[in-house]
């Protein structure tokens, strides 16, 4: 009989791996843009996912589904700990003494764009959310995995990641608002309708094809 493809990357199969990684590094990827808002970086944690997954493949079970819960629980940890990696050379860099200031071209440029602009506002929101709750989320309503997937990547019981989803659903709704009001006002991009409602709506960027946040 002809093993699974988690049998074989268990085994430490390389060409398994590599069809692993054909199959779900560009969920990787786009799971690490979302959280991090950095091209450059979700690059790093795609690759360094991938590298922790080929040194843990042996935790892999030989029956199950896709891979691709475990993968993205594996980019999550990764994601947490280039935060942290972060905020230590932030704290770094203010104990220097300050530098003159270069205006930086290209983050106006990317302004323009559409969706930059979308992701920017959706993190914003997101950054304001305590970890875990951000974490179901984009796992969720993001990268569409059910409520028993979300608890597979992130080792936790359903009713966990239930629960955290609702709070962050709830908080999201209001901070997606005041991020609206506050991107408008400091860009002067205000406008009413004939009513004199507000129109346009940035929480389109804190959803996903398969659910919208009501």
């Amino acid at each position: 009989m002809e093993k699974s493809i988690r049998a074989r990357v268990r085994a430490g199969d390389s060409v398994a791996f590599g069809q692993v990684f054909e199959d779900h590094a560009r969920a990787v990827y786009r799971h690490a843009v979302r959280m991090t808002g950095d091209w450059v970086v979700a690059e790093d944690v795609v690759s360094l996912t991938f590298l922790e997954a080929w040194r843990l493949r042996a935790r892999v079970e030989p029956e199950g589904e896709s891979l691709r819960p475990w993968l993205l629980g594996i980019a999550t940890n990764v994601i947490r700990n280039t935060r942290r990696a972060a905020r230590r050379h932030q704290k770094a860099l203010a104990r220097l003494p300050p530098r003159e200031v270069v205006p930086d071209f290209a983050a106006e440029l990317t302004g323009r764009i559409a969706d930059a602009e979308q992701l920017v506002g959706a993190l914003a929101a997101l950054e304001q959310l305590r970890p875990a709750e951000r974490e179901v989320f984009a796992l969720y309503v993001w990268e569409g995995l059910d409520h028993a997937a979300v608890a597979e990547a992130l080792g936790k019981p359903v009713g966990t990641v239930r629960s955290r989803l609702s709070r962050a659903r709830s908080r999201l709704r209001e901070l997606t608002a005041k991020q609206l009001a506050a991107t408008r006002s400091a860009r002067g991009l205000q406008r009413t309708d004939t009513d004199g409602q507000v129109t346009g709506d940035c929480g389109l960027a804190v959803r996903s094809s398969k659910e919208t946040i009501r």
